[in-house]
């Protein structure tokens, strides 16, 4: 067993005390690369809104995502095309180039991140931002050790209503805060029972797997379906389960559990599915409590609107998508604000943590204790255990590499 319970929460305090970097003279465009470029064209719409930021490339191992997203890019920064590459390290050669914004499959989130820091560029990663424990606190030392500003996709973190909520928590709205319930649902499908076939033409397979020991190309894998396999993603409670344990561990003012513990199957479907489609995981933090329902197949109507719900002595305030609802312990609402959510404000706040020194409001070495309860829950899963702090199996603390792309310090 291997105890890694302090490094993230001594790291942080490291990396807030960092020296702050004047990043570019006034006037002076900010350039972006994009990796990945599903969710990336995310990354491009909310980047092209902000003044003095430039796209200046692209990156896809899917040459029709690259020639679609080149376009996507254009069409947003009037008329301005940006350089298309596959491999993301012709953006890290570019000593033009200030910020890699990564949006490619978890298992590249650290690797990338790691690669962007030590070659000077600041970095905007997706959640969860890393694929094991290890990942994370190599993370989080890279960041440190270069003094690179990188910020994880955990958007609700720079909302104006979501920091109000915050802050009405804080204030003793509810009273005294005792518990959080995170739940997610959908209905998704069966993924079916994959085959081996010929890598499509436009696909670069084998960089597309980079850091991943060499598996054959399976026709129900790409570009989704990695998701829930062990070896590329953390199944449902890190692709989305990840968004709500933040807003529940920023409401209630913690770290790093005590004790954590998840149950749950493949219930479903008899597919090529690793992870679960259902499941349960519980964080004990002494003298408050979390928990996340998990249900990728079986969407419950009755509780659509909200997926984190903080519960006080005074009542419950629900959180959903866009905002949040306060309610008595008779079940009354007493205020409401759910406006529609704008994911600009979260990549505003990035730039300002590079042109003016500001705080990042998802700063890597706090977003990855978020990650962390994922990972946490996803071992317990899988050695159907519970974990005392952080004491988890070292086979699952860190994962086997390809060779060409091990992370330093593994």
């Amino acid at each position: 067993m291997n105890n890694r319970r302090h490094f993230i929460s001594t790291a942080s305090a490291a990396a807030l005390t960092g020296h702050l970097r004047a990043e570019s003279q006034p006037g002076q465009k900010l350039r972006v690369g994009v990796m990945g470029l599903s969710r990336g064209k995310a990354h491009i719409n909310n980047f092209a809104k902000l003044e003095g930021v430039e796209i200046a490339y692209v990156c896809d191992v899917d040459q029709e995502r690259l020639a679609a997203g080149a376009k996507y890019t254009a069409d947003r920064q009037n008329g301005n095309l940006p350089k298309a590459v596959t491999d993301f390290r012709r953006i890290l050669d570019d000593k033009e180039v200030d910020i890699l914004s990564i949006a490619a499959p978890n298992f590249w989130h650290a690797p990338a991140s790691i690669l962007a820091c030590d070659a000077g560029k600041h970095v905007y990663v997706e959640k969860p931002g890393s694929h094991n424990p290890r990942e994370a606190e190599l993370m989080v030392a890279a960041a440190q050790r270069t003094d690179r500003k990188v910020q994880m996709g955990n958007q609700r973190r720079s909302a104006p209503v979501f920091r109000e909520g915050i802050e009405k928590l804080k204030a003793g709205v509810i009273g005294k805060l005792r518990y959080a319930r995170c739940w997610y649902d959908n209905k998704r499908g069966s993924i079916g029972k994959g085959k081996p076939a010929a890598v499509p033409a436009n696909l670069d397979y084998k960089l597309w797997q980079g850091p991943v020991p060499v598996r054959p190309y399976m026709d129900n894998l790409i570009h989704y379906n990695w998701h829930w396999h062990w070896s590329y993603g953390g199944g449902e409670l890190a692709n989305n389960g990840v968004h709500a344990l933040d807003v529940a561990r920023w409401a209630l003012g913690v770290d790093s559990p005590h004790h954590t513990s998840c149950i749950g199957g493949r219930y479903h479907f008899d597919d090529d599915q690793e992870t679960p489609d259902t499941a349960d995981a519980t964080y004990d933090f002494g003298k408050v409590g979390m928990s996340w329902h998990g249900s990728s197949c079986l969407q419950r109507k009755h509780e659509k609107h909200s997926f984190v719900s903080v519960y006080g002595d005074g009542g419950i305030m629900s959180f959903e998508g866009g905002g949040y609802r306060i309610y008595d312990n008779a079940g009354k609402l007493v205020h409401e604000n759910v406006p529609k959510l704008s994911d600009v404000p979260h990549f505003q706040n990035f730039i300002n943590a590079i042109r003016k020194g500001e705080a990042l409001n998802a700063e890597i070495s706090d977003a990855q204790k978020s990650t962390m309860l994922c990972h946490l829950g996803n071992i317990s899963y899988r050695e159907g255990i519970q974990i005392k702090g952080t004491e988890a199996p070292e086979n699952y603390w860190q994962r086997k590499y390809s060779e060409a792309w091990k992370p330093a310090g593994i």
